[in-house]
């Protein structure tokens, strides 16, 4: 049994003799006895002290209705971070705001943390401050029975962006090495008079220049009579605090001012501090003023794949060092951000294939492809040599030849590793890498090598391995293994390729270039990560996207989705581990398909096209509301609906060789495809055998759609594991199937079907939203950017918003629905805006491929009513550059291509 005091003693009265246990125990019943007064009267239980002061939190928030304003925090009278036991505060209307107010009665040397949430009448957390813990720390100079009053200012996520490392340690760097500084003056331990209050100003002020100055300046005496020069000048007090005490009348109140540097005024409406001084008059008020308004920083940056990144020094592909060459072309263009494309190790089927970089062979490891090999010694022999710059200049050229390169670099790579393994992996700097990384190296390592034994990275093929357990994996990674140097050289590629890129980056930080990378939704099938925690994925379904711009089909990508409910039952450790190693190399990156974490658009294992799936999370239609509303029918409506006639229109004369092969008719001139190819890929394998048959004589790709459209051809997609759920199929009046229903049910599905997708999950996707994002926000301080495309539900944006998340703009892809062309000087400022990116064509190519589109956006963009040029010319080029560099928003970053002219 363990007895706890105030934190200076414990005891173990398990242990100790029978003598010295009566001694203990009555030590701890006088103890418990003397401090039991001062626990009921709801006071800290740590830091005890005989002087106590009545602390007020107060903070401006305008709520809804039945919301109200608490505040949680460290210690047990503010809940200890139990928000259903913290401090509920009240409203009052002082002037135009609405203010929350609370207050509590605290030691005077208490030392805690806090922070404030908007909750429901239940205590349900429904939204709460983004960034640091606010710190509870009173004046040492508080007096017994004095009032502290805490006046905060809700944190956004806005006002976390300054402390990521994108501009904390790259744009903003000159001003983290400020010193700190102690105030030369002292404020008196007692007032001057009883009228009199101790104001304490505190502003945050990341981006500053050495030797400036932050002061207070406003009507009164005291604050420069609006003199900057005899302003309240502010001290640094570190984590890019300025503050400074000023003793206040009560006449003085309210008191309007601004701040201001050494020569100029913040911008935005005058500040003002309002006090009610109806109640106790407070003797200090803790003002913490939220961020100096200055102009908002703006930057631009040159997006480029990795392997584009060429140099006379790389060896078929653009190489991580190669980095570093644009890093100082980025600085003499005025540049401030480079942007990657994923760079992980996607070698899944040792093919042209895995040049396609959103497909992960592993989250964490990095891709051979960019390993520099001259840079694994410095004693390379002098026939590698000779054979590496033979490799250069028959890898030379504008295309990468993927699999060539690829066997060619890990061919050297591993006649170097002979020669240096035991020299490098016995080193310090080697192990201190692999502690670091063991927990995603060891098993990497070992599906490389698997992968490469069955010549197959289908797990289902590896026998005994086909399921991963630790067990298995240290057999397999063992020393004694008489493959160990296969293994060996894995972990060997890595930890160079972790030094090299290591290098760029540094670089790029010292430089002021900030390096993002891309945070890919989803990870192949067939991976490292599915085979060491298949339990975080639903093997069974596929991702993808809905109808939109890029595809009226939709897209299917191949991916499995992640199962999220298993993934919060270790706070979804994974995720965070990913973010943690990323952090490694980036400043910034860019959430690939940010919508996929509010909602993500689920589809059968069996499809190939996107068009017939289901958003996950999402509330279904079920059997019984839909036949509330007189829906009843549910096979004539979730089975594709295929008449004599279609089959007739869409085939022609050789509709009925056709419609034997495929289908089976079942009465009334209606058909239904068999068994063995009622899905898209039973059909693809099926068409492709008759096919190679000479069965047919119209082309694959034309009977495949059409076979596509009818199987596609339903109005509600049956839940597979719950019959009574239904999803209505996108664009579901497109299809023949709803245009030969009776008019009821087509109102019925109609209404049904906007319901669904654009009202009744809006608060499911935002509360599914906030339990995964901040996990990926706070597991590094990387400045995070998403990319918010696609059809967007409404509540994207203000969670967005409210995260500090930076959107995309895309010009030829608006957000707003009834625009064509996306108007760069009404942005906000929380995006990056963008005139193409890697998912769509090039500016040229999307200029001269639509000649109807191009002249629309010269007559609306340009405002010319003449006809715009049939090419991309550099007038054309610059206009629309430059629309994006006068943007508001925080980045305007260009592919290197757009540039190019």
């Amino acid at each position: 049994m363990h007895w706890s005091l105030d934190g200076s003693e414990n005891f173990d009265l398990d242990e100790l003799k029978e003598s010295d246990r009566k001694i203990s125990l009555s030590k701890f019943i006088w103890c418990k006895l003397r401090l039991g007064n001062m626990v009921n009267l709801g006071l800290f239980t740590e830091s005890m002290s005989a002087k106590s002061a009545n602390v007020t939190f107060r903070i401006p928030y305008f709520t809804q209705w039945g919301q109200s304003v608490l505040v949680c925090g460290s210690e047990r009278v503010l809940g200890s971070w139990n928000v259903k036991k913290g401090l509920l505060l009240s409203p009052f209307h002082l002037g135009d705001e609405l203010i929350w107010a609370g207050s509590i009665t605290v030691p005077t040397g208490v030392e805690c943390e806090y922070n404030y949430y908007v909750v429901d009448d239940q205590r349900n957390v429904l939204r709460w401050e983004v960034g640091n813990k606010r710190k509870l720390l009173l004046p040492d100079r508080v007096q017994d029975g004095e009032v502290v009053e805490f006046h905060d200012l809700w944190q956004n996520g806005s006002d976390t962006l300054p402390f990521r490392s994108a501009f904390k340690d790259v744009i903003f760097r000159r001003s983290c090495s400020l010193n700190i500084e102690r105030p030369t003056g002292t404020i008196q331990n007692k007032l001057d008079k009883e009228d009199s209050v101790i104001v304490q100003f505190r502003i945050c002020c990341p981006n500053i220049e050495e030797e400036s100055a932050i002061y207070v300046i406003g009507s009164t005496l005291r604050l420069g009579q609006w003199k900057i020069q005899d302003g309240l000048k502010l001290h640094y007090s570190g984590d890019s605090v300025w503050q400074a005490y000023c003793v206040m009348r009560k006449d003085e109140f309210p008191i309007k001012y601004p701040l201001a540097g050494n020569l100029s005024l913040e911008i935005g409406s005058t500040r003002e501090l309002l006090v009610d001084f109806s109640s106790n008059q407070p003797k200090y008020i803790i003002l913490s003023d939220g961020m100096m308004r200055e102009m908002p920083w703006r930057g631009a940056g040159v997006a480029i794949p990795m392997f584009s990144i060429r140099s006379e020094s790389d060896l078929g592909v653009g190489e991580f060092l190669d980095l570093k060459l644009l890093v100082d072309w980025a600085v003499d263009s005025g540049f401030h951000l480079v942007q990657l494309l994923p760079i992980n190790d996607t070698s899944v089927h040792r093919m042209w294939w895995d040049s396609y970089p959103y497909s992960s062979l592993s989250v964490f490891a990095l891709h051979p492809l960019y390993l520099r090999v001259e840079a694994l010694s410095e004693s390379i022999p002098e026939a590698i040599k000779q054979e590496i710059q033979k490799a250069r200049e028959q890898l030379e050229g504008k295309d990468v030849d993927y699999e060539a390169t690829m066997a060619t670099k890990l061919s050297i790579a591993k006649k170097i590793f002979l020669l240096e393994k035991d020299l490098i992996l016995n080193s310090s700097s080697f192990h201190t890498f692999f502690l670091e990384n063991e927990d995603w190296l060891k098993p990497y390592a070992a599906f490389c090598f698997l992968r490469d034994f069955f010549e197959t990275s289908e797990q289902s093929q590896w026998g005994r391995f086909s399921h991963f357990s630790k067990d298995k994996l240290e057999k397999l990674i063992s020393k004694d293994s008489c493959h160990y140097d296969i293994i060996r050289f894995h972990y060997y590629l890595q930890f160079h390729l972790h030094l090299q890129l290591s290098e760029a980056a540094e670089y790029a930080r010292k430089k002021g270039v900030v390096l993002k990378g891309d945070l890919p939704i989803g990870v192949d099938r067939n991976s490292v990560d599915t085979w060491v925690n298949p339990n975080l994925f639903r093997m069974n379904t596929s991702t993808g996207a809905p109808p939109d711009y890029f595809d009226k089909n939709g897209q299917n990508w191949g991916f499995p989705t992640y199962n999220w409910e298993e993934m919060s039952k270790d706070n979804y450790a994974w995720w965070r581990a990913r973010l943690t190693q990323m952090a490694k190399y980036f400043t910034a990156y860019r959430i690939d398909h940010i919508l996929g974490f509010f909602r993500i658009w689920e589809l059968p294992e069996h499809a190939m096209t996107g068009l017939v799936g289901k958003f996950r999370p999402s509330i279904p239609l079920s059997q019984e509301e839909l036949e509330r509303e007189g829906i009843w029918d549910f096979d004539r409506l979730s089975l594709p609906y295929i008449l004599q006639e279609f089959l007739q229109d869409k085939f022609g004369p050789s509709w009925t060789v056709i419609a034997s092969s495929f289908m089976n008719e079942c009465g009334n001139h209606r058909y239904q495809f068999r068994e063995d190819c009622n899905t898209e890929k039973k059909i693809a394998s099926k068409l492709k055998s008759c096919m190679e048959k000479s069965l047919f004589s119209e082309s694959e790709d034309e009977l495949r759609r059409i076979l596509f459209d009818l199987l596609q051809n339903i109005v509600l997609i049956r839940d597979p594991e719950d019959p009574t759920k239904f999803y209505p199929r996108f664009n579901i009046e497109d299809t023949l199937s709803f245009k030969h229903l009776d008019e009821h049910s087509k109102n019925v599905l109609k209404r049904l079907y906007y319901d669904y997708y654009f009202h009744r999950q809006e608060s499911l996707w935002r509360q599914n939203a906030l339990k995964t994002l901040p996990v990926l926000l706070n597991s590094s301080d990387m400045l995070a950017c998403g990319e918010d495309l696609g059809l967007i539900p409404s509540c994207v944006h203000p969670v967005m918003q409210e995260l500090g998340l930076i959107g995309l703009r895309i010009q030829r892809m608006p957000s707003e629905p009834d625009l064509e062309f996306g108007i760069p000087s009404q942005y906000s400022y929380m995006t990056v805006c963008a005139p193409s990116c890697h998912d769509c064509s090039t500016l040229r190519a999307w200029w001269e491929e639509d000649e109807e589109r191009r002249t629309r956006f010269f007559k609306t963009m340009v405002g010319s009513d003449k006809l715009p040029p049939a090419k991309c010319v550099p007038e054309v080029a610059y206009f629309i550059l430059r629309q994006h560099v006068e943007a508001p928003s925080m980045w305007a970053i260009f592919p290197l291509q757009v540039l190019v002219f």
